[in-house]
């Protein structure tokens, strides 16, 4: 049966354009209903799909800070780039490479998954892997450490500092613009925590429209960025063993931390249900949004920042053996997170909920650092 053509276009609106380059695939992202199992139906959050993108969420930072280092001229045409990455930022930062004519170097540590050593050299970038935590920092010092040595024997070579770029920031402006298009209005915004570039960028975003916005952090158990104290870390792309100067703390209404077990039953309920899902950011996030679709008074818009999808997991998060051997199939995580008073009231090892946000050394939020190092 031939189906009429205006139906067929109201099933499947047109396309858009053509993309004549990679760079041009990344941002309109799309955002998608979740509520069972996180919430019940009507009552859950909007999920901003940020693996859409080539890469994940950190395309948008990538490029921005690239083009605006190249637009400055801290960034001379051909120069190398360098930096330190756990995975995401790295696939950004390859994508920039390609676009703007860059050899990238891209640091990291043993955490890294196979997969995306493996991509990550299919894009044409050079990976040089630190083989051991600093004793202070853990891996992502290490890292820094290693990136500081590289660029000190390589002339001209850039850094664009993910961690107190405020590029880094910035780039995350468009991103809430998306939003604020798709759902009209929001009261409540869910991100995960790691150099603190997208919860700052988009929260600061959004506050132009709507100053109540609540901002709900999530981060890792064992990591140090909220005031608990740094140890080794199963989940990658949230946490920190460091204090990255992005983290804009004074925005934050609240932090919840996620342990790994958690997150794994979040992204596998993702999937059956939602046919959506993504790594540890997504999964810890989804939690923590689905409880805030349960909490707070109906009609609240919820929306949630899932950063990446799931084919960088499908040998941990997606592996029933890895799992077992980790411990990470235990069952449903509780219904509501633990409560403590203050950040660093006790060692939390599951989910736990903290409204009050300071940051951990007893100072203000940190200045930010000049767009880049050389």
């Amino acid at each position: 049966m031939n189906v009429p053509l205006p139906e067929i276009l109201e099933a499947h609106p047109p396309l858009p354009a053509v993309a004549r380059r990679p760079c041009h695939l990344v941002g309109g992202t799309p955002v998608l209903w979740i509520d069972d199992p996180f919430a019940a139906a009507g009552c859950g959050f909007y999920a901003k799909l940020e693996g859409a993108n080539p890469g994940g969420i950190k395309d948008r930072p990538g490029l921005h800070m690239i083009r605006e280092a190249r637009r400055r001229g801290d960034l001379a045409p051909g120069t190398p780039i360098v930096e330190s990455s756990s995975g995401t930022f790295a696939l950004g930062l390859a994508l920039a490479g390609l676009t703007f004519g860059h050899p990238v170097t891209v640091v990291t540590d043993p955490g890294m998954e196979p997969s995306i050593l493996r991509l990550l050299t299919t894009l044409g970038a050079h990976v040089d892997q630190v083989a051991a935590p600093h004793t202070d920092g853990g891996w992502q010092q290490a890292r820094r450490q290693r990136v500081a040595e590289l660029l000190a024997r390589t002339p001209g070579a850039y850094c664009p500092d993910q961690y107190r770029n405020p590029d880094n920031v910035a780039a995350y402006r468009p991103l809430a613009a998306e939003l604020t298009v798709q759902l009209g209005h929001i009261d409540v915004l869910v991100a995960s925590v790691g150099t603190g570039g997208h919860s700052a960028g988009i929260s600061r975003a959004l506050r132009e429209s709507f100053p109540a916005l609540t901002l709900i952090g999530v981060d890792s158990v064992a990591s140090t960025i909220f005031g608990q104290p740094a140890g080794p870390r199963l989940m990658r792309g949230l946490g920190s063993s460091i204090y990255p100067g992005n983290v804009d703390y004074e925005a934050f209404t609240e932090v919840h931390w996620v342990a790994p077990a958690e997150a794994v039953w979040a992204c596998r309920q993702l999937g059956r249900r939602h046919y959506a899902t993504g790594g540890w950011s997504v999964g810890a996030v989804a939690l923590v949004a689905g409880w805030a679709a349960r909490t707070y008074r109906p009609g609240t818009r919820i929306a949630a920042v899932f950063p990446d999808g799931p084919h960088r997991y499908l040998d941990t998060i997606y592996n029933d053996a890895w799992c077992r051997d980790h411990q990470l199939l235990d069952g449903e995580p509780p219904s509501h997170p633990d409560e403590i008073a203050e950040p660093g009231e006790r060692v939390v090892t599951g989910w736990t909920r903290c409204s009050r946000v300071s940051h951990p050394l007893g100072r203000a939020a940190e200045p930010q650092a000049e767009a880049g190092v050389r």
